[in-house]
């Protein structure tokens, strides 16, 4: 993209804007000129992100989601437009990673001490999760998009942990449309999306960190520019059995946390809900399964690999070497 004239990005100021949500913060550094009303779009912003974590945050017993997840089988239960929207991308994600990325993994979740039942192991509710965790997704939920209402078809506990951070930055950049601003870096933990690019043309540089745990160093330089990126790994929330390091990111075929030889998985995507699901369900694919389907789907995607001579890099798309 070509750089603005000089006098064009002169006239634009930086602000950077953030707060707490989800347990993490979001943030948003807006290039934009003086008439922006910037107490109006923090407001709008906050809200925005409050809203989605209302609607599917599993540690929030009166959120929609944890509605849905207490209704009975077969009962239909009235949903936010936003949440039909990211629940049905869970389910379009899941049918095309062949179950890699699973919503209804709430239940694991739980049991193996990552979510807001227990923060430690449970053998006997790792065993009845294990029973009672529909094996595929697909027929598990039926949505009914038209009317805006969903039902379960058996018994499950849905966990939209893997996809809600990035709708969430999607949900921010749509208000920083609507304010009018054309050059902005919104990010939520590891999910961020650039609207445009800086107001001088140069893209946003967002570092890709070392997947070391209690580590915080750049492992390298990403440029964004109108894309969205997200990364899952196992190096910020896990457990260490032995020599083994479980992440929280549940392999609901197996029924228990990740444990492979991915430290890290980076995607770029046109939106950060699509970037955040596939980065997810690469993560639980592994490196040899999660390559192939990376390559299938024509993903930019980075992978990095723990091997016995240190950290590699494998990466396709806009990522190859």
């Amino acid at each position: 993209m070509p750089k603005m004239s000089s006098e064009s990005a002169v006239a634009c100021k930086r602000t950077t804007l953030n707060g707490p949500t989800m347990g993490t913060r979001w943030s948003a550094i807006v290039d934009a000129d003086h008439t922006l009303d910037v107490t109006a779009l923090r407001q709008d912003l906050a809200a925005e992100v409050e809203q989605v974590d209302a609607q599917m945050s599993p540690w929030k017993p009166d959120s929609d989601l944890m509605r849905l997840n207490r209704a009975s089988v077969g009962d239909w239960v009235n949903l936010p437009d936003e949440i039909m929207e990211v629940l049905a991308c869970a389910l379009d994600v899941h049918r095309l990673s062949a179950g890699a990325f699973d919503p209804c993994v709430g239940a694991l979740v739980d049991a193996w001490g990552f979510g807001a039942v227990r923060d430690v192991p449970d053998s006997e509710a790792i065993r009845t999760a294990r029973q009672t965790t529909p094996r595929h997704a697909d027929g598990c939920l039926e949505l009914d998009k038209p009317a805006g209402r969903v039902r379960k078809r058996e018994s499950l506990q849905l966990d939209l942990c893997g996809i809600a951070k990035g709708y969430a930055v999607d949900r921010m950049v749509s208000v920083l449309q609507k304010h009018g601003v054309r050059h902005a870096l919104a990010a939520l933990d590891g999910e961020l999306c650039a609207l445009g690019s800086q107001a001088s043309g140069v893209p946003w540089s967002v570092a890709l960190e070392r997947p070391e745990a209690g580590l915080r160093a750049v492992h390298g330089v990403i440029e964004l520019d109108g894309v969205a990126v997200a990364t899952s790994g196992d190096y910020r929330r896990f457990l260490q059995v032995g020599d083994a390091r479980l992440a929280h990111t549940m392999d609901a075929r197996r029924c228990a946390p990740v444990n492979n030889a991915v430290a890290s998985v980076t995607v770029l995507a046109r939106s950060c809900m699509h970037a955040d699901a596939w980065a997810t369900a690469l993560l639980v694919a592994g490196p040899d399964e999660g390559l192939t389907m990376a390559q299938r789907m024509g993903l930019d995607v980075l992978f990095l690999l723990r091997r016995a001579e240190g950290l590699i890099e494998v990466g396709l798309g806009r990522f190859s070497k």
